[in-house]
């Protein structure tokens, strides 16, 4: 039995959980034809706010190639949203009509929302620079599909590690694994949120922090590059002056292990040259279709589970009022308080500490 009806965080993914999704996902690499027909009548609902390229078609394409259907919009200027209605009414609407949702928005906390008042599990496909856990799934799967399993590796991420969600997502996956030492490297401005490095030391997992690839590189069996997430500053002048502080050269390489892994979630913007795309270790094109495999197994346990009521959030009693300007409760005002797993004092849909009261 799936042990959870949404995917909003890699909280939901159990490690067993996983290991099932992954040898699903492997038969389908081998047996495709097996799969063909296994969704045949059941719908998917794509719900985009934000621009999706790689996500979008991944999702597309596993449905259709499990021989589901598939509708949605991928700007909501074209649908009620643009007249006011509101996410949670959005969400009921399209539940009605669909088997499984899959939601992107630039609000943080915007999956956890539509898990609220919806009939049918839903996906996270991104909210905001909050999470991104398919995408890690699809980190998860290329890892172990490359290197045969996923423990005793020294990972570095490098670049926007402040607003990647992708990099959120990962770093929160690999604490069901052993052996696992990360090197978060980023300027200053960039580094890993306070909430995400407390989570990571709870954990016990082993990190450093550094400002420097070079000197990384060499230590490393798995290089995750990021790009610098435009969308997300406020400030363009400070885009410009740090989008360009870390490009991966194929000069750079010559210090790395020769089965180091070369991923990144693509797209890329400059942040790895274009002759690195021959060398062997670069795998990121291979990461893209690897995130369709594990998709189509995770679609084939959402999609065959009945509707069920949503159940009621026990509200936070402290009625304290989240103060994170991208989360979605600053539009979405009649969404009820909740608390984050990570603990009292941290909004549950963006994780964010409440601001401190002053008397």
């Amino acid at each position: 039995m799936t042990p959870t009806r949404k995917l909003v965080s890699m909280a939901d993914v159990s490690r067993q959980w996983w290991d099932r999704l992954y040898m699903q996902c492997c038969d389908i690499i081998n047996r495709p034809e097996v799969y063909a027909d296994a969704c045949r009548g059941r719908l998917i609902a794509s719900m985009f706010y934000e621009p999706s390229t790689r996500t979008s078609f991944s999702f597309q394409a596993a449905a259709q190639r499990l021989g589901a259907g598939v509708f949605g919009f991928s700007d909501p200027l074209g649908t009620s949203v643009s007249k006011g209605e509101t996410l949670a009414d959005t969400i009921r609407m399209t539940a009605s009509y669909s088997d499984t949702i899959v939601i992107r928005s630039p609000q943080e906390g915007s999956a956890t929302a539509a898990a609220l008042y919806s009939e049918v599990p839903v996906i996270n496909a991104g909210d905001g620079g909050h999470f991104h856990p398919t995408q890690t799934l699809t980190d998860l799967a290329t890892i172990a599909q490359k290197r045969g399993k996923i423990e005793n590796l020294r990972i570095g991420i490098c670049g926007d590690l402040k607003y990647g969600r992708t990099v959120h997502s990962l770093v929160g996956a690999m604490a069901m694994f052993r052996g696992i030492r990360f090197c978060l490297i980023s300027p200053s401005e960039l580094r890993l949120p306070e909430y995400i490095l407390e989570q990571m030391s709870g954990q016990g997992q082993e990190y450093v922090e550094s400002e420097s690839l070079a000197q990384c590189i060499p230590e490393l069996d798995v290089l995750y590059m990021t790009r610098v997430q435009r969308e997300r500053f406020h400030d363009a002048a400070e885009y410009r002056r740090l989008k360009d502080v870390y490009v991966l050269t194929k000069k750079m390489l010559e210090s790395a292990s020769p089965d180091m892994l070369i991923m990144h979630p693509l797209p890329r913007y400059g942040e790895i040259a274009l002759d690195v795309d021959e060398d062997p270790r670069a795998v990121y094109f291979e990461q893209a279709r690897y995130g369709m495999f594990i998709r189509m197994s995770l679609l084939l346990e959402f999609m065959q589970l009945p509707r069920l009521a949503p159940k009621s959030e026990i509200c936070d009693e402290t009625k304290s009022e989240c103060g994170n300007p991208a989360c979605i409760t600053q539009s979405d005002v009649y969404l009820p308080k909740l608390v984050s797993d990570l603990g009292k004092g941290r909004c549950g849909y963006c994780d964010k500490k409440f601001p401190t009261l002053t008397l």
